[in-house]
């Protein structure tokens, strides 16, 4: 099922899931879908890597924790989920080196706590990860101490970005 993008998200420099200037880090994109979901793509590397040739069932659980959390500013800008509980099943390895597609959603959403869930869909659709979260609301200046600046805080635009993306009907 294609599904059209409405916007990009911003990158951080330094988070290990979306920064920009993190050597260790995925450098993921995160873009808001018309169907109020939220999509991720990352590409993994050897840095990444568990057993010979798969990812690490910590960093998987990092781009779920990650997508889920993004997911509620799409109906609340400039509010940020904190992890009050994440629930991870892991049914196919996730490989290295390969695209990996991840998609969040908000399931619950009261004035201070939020729910979501989540997949890692794999390059042949096949659901890898799945994720169950619980989060706390706060804006920005309440989890850091700070404000994210144009220093800290980029919205990563290129010439090929995403217009559309195909998701498997079976999320």
């Amino acid at each position: 099922m294609k599904v059209n993008v409405v916007q990009k998200q911003a990158n951080g420099k330094k988070c290990i899931v979306c920064g920009l200037k993190n050597e260790f880090g995925l450098k993921s994109e995160f873009y808001e879908l018309e169907n109020g979901e939220l999509l991720s793509l990352c590409k993994t590397g050897e840095l990444h890597q568990s057993y010979p040739g798969r990812v690490h069932g910590g960093v998987s659980s990092a781009i779920l924790d990650e997508v889920i959390a993004r997911a509620i500013a799409i109906k609340e800008p400039g509010i940020w989920g904190v992890t009050v509980e994440l629930n991870i099943k892991y049914k196919k390895p996730v490989p290295l080196e390969q695209e990996i597609k991840a998609i969040g959603r908000i399931t619950r959403n009261t004035r201070k706590i939020f729910e979501g869930s989540g997949e890692i869909i794999l390059e042949n659709g096949d659901i890898a990860v799945t994720a169950t979260g619980k989060y706390i609301k706060m804006p920005i200046e309440k989890i850091s101490g700070e404000s994210l600046d144009d220093d800290e805080w980029t919205l990563n635009i290129t010439d090929n970005d995403l217009k559309e993306i195909d998701i498997p009907q079976n999320i």
